[in-house]
């Protein structure tokens, strides 16, 4: 046998060189559109044996949590016990023995501790998710399925935290920020990746977007392989530091005010930013809302100089469903490489000249053959955020959330470099 010896400042360049290249791969997670309640879902394998998991996708959750209470079968299911590595690791707030079944099992073990689980779409939290260890595979990286032989997350039991998900949905995919447990921040401790993460929602049910895990690059076709990362528009993340655990796994960003049209809306500017007694107002971001919600007052004013941008030969209808608000006949609205040919929008961040265009693909919805509505909601929003950017307004456009620098990047439309989301490495299996 023969052994090299380097020198050691040799050896540490190869060390570094190691760790860069083991940190520059790519983790895809394929996204799927719901036909029917417009949901954002992943599928994982956990378990074992390994069964299919589909879980809805929530940008602010603290941790991955499937539904325990019909049964959980997996010879590795492993609770976190009191006092553990686990629980101090993932930040519980208590700890207890089972007390809601006659009997022991997953969701309900004796000496465990617990976390918060949440579903954001009833806006409902529960204090007794047990926190737990089980195999999962998710995405790939690409076309090389990733295992995880322990990842941590957590069981609930509680059947109304199950409400309104989408047909076959059995959990929550959380990508909170600061949770140690949060998809992102756990696969970070996989040197190949980085708390870095890209959401690039499809506009369609048919064909399925990414979610991309770690620095980059971010590719897609058009039809030649692009790095869809390269040209994009940093902000910084806003710490919501009044709502307690809530929302220090939200993401908010500073929006200094609305243009429609290259105009700005008039607004009261002191809605767009946190309250710092409440920690009301600002403006979140979430894939859990389909349509942005816009507080009432924003609304009117939003929904005012649109209808004045429109070109004088279209017609207002009255909205024909909810939850629309504004609807015109699209007879006389023109198509372009980005969608219908209306006013477009610009979310003004932390300057003038810095801001987030959305196009007709973006802000308008075709709701039968001859109407468009306006993909913004006006909404009660007193002791919410006064702007919650939606998943429509996400689609085609990548969204990169860089958790070390806090900061977050927006592109506009993909449609711009006849891209799309769905059309990422063909190596990943459906």
């Amino acid at each position: 046998m023969v052994t090299f010896k380097l020198p050691l400042p040799m050896l540490l360049l190869f060390l570094l060189l190691n760790i860069f290249v083991c940190s520059s791969e790519v983790l895809y997670i394929p996204v799927t559109k719901d036909a029917s309640t417009l949901e954002y879902t992943i599928e994982v394998g956990q378990r074992t044996p390994l069964i299919p998991i589909k879980l809805l996708i929530n940008l602010g959750g603290r941790s991955l949590w499937v539904d325990c209470d019909k049964g959980y079968k997996s010879s590795t299911y492993k609770p976190a016990v009191c006092n553990s590595t686990q629980c101090t690791f993932s930040k519980s707030h208590a700890c207890g023995d089972c007390i809601f079944k006659p009997q022991v099992q997953p969701g309900c073990s004796n000496n465990t501790c617990y976390i918060w689980g949440e579903n954001p779409l009833i806006n409902s939290f529960h204090d007794r998710a047990e926190l737990a260890e089980d195999v999962l595979t998710i995405g790939s990286t690409p076309g090389v399925p990733l295992t995880w032989p322990r990842f941590i997350f957590s069981c609930l039991l509680d059947q109304d935290m199950m409400r309104q998900f989408a047909n076959g949905v059995t959990g929550v995919a959380g990508f909170g920020r600061e949770s140690p447990v949060s998809i992102p921040n756990q696969l970070a401790l996989d040197s190949r990746f980085t708390k870095k993460f890209g959401i690039c929602l499809s506009s369609s049910t048919q064909s399925r977007g990414v979610i991309f895990i770690g620095s980059g690059p971010y590719s897609v076709y058009n039809p030649k392989k692009i790095d869809i990362s390269n040209d994009i528009l940093y902000t910084k993340l806003i710490a919501n530091t009044r709502g307690g655990f809530v929302t220090s796994e939200e993401y908010y960003i500073q929006v200094s005010s609305i243009r429609i049209a290259g105009q700005d809306i008039p607004l009261n500017k002191t809605l767009l930013s946190i309250n710092k007694k409440n920690g009301v107002a600002g403006t979140r971001i979430s894939t859990a809302t389909p349509f942005t919600i816009l507080h009432t007052t924003i609304y009117d004013a939003f929904k005012t100089a649109f209808i004045k941008a429109l070109p004088k030969n279209v017609t207002i209808v009255e909205p024909p469903m909810k939850p629309y608000g504004l609807c015109f006949s699209s007879k006389n609205i023109k198509s372009s490489n980005v969608g219908p040919d209306v006013p477009v929008i610009d979310f003004v961040l932390h300057k003038p000249s810095a801001f987030w265009r959305l196009y007709g693909t973006n802000s308008v919805v075709q709701v039968s053959k001859d109407v468009m509505c306006l993909a913004f909601v006006g909404q009660d929003q007193t002791w919410e955020p006064s702007i919650v950017i939606g998943g429509h307004q996400m689609e085609e456009n990548l969204l990169v959330f860089d958790l070390v620098r806090r900061n977050i990047g927006f592109s506009s439309s993909l449609k711009l470099q006849q891209a799309s989301c769905s059309k990422y490495d063909n190596t990943i299996p459906v």
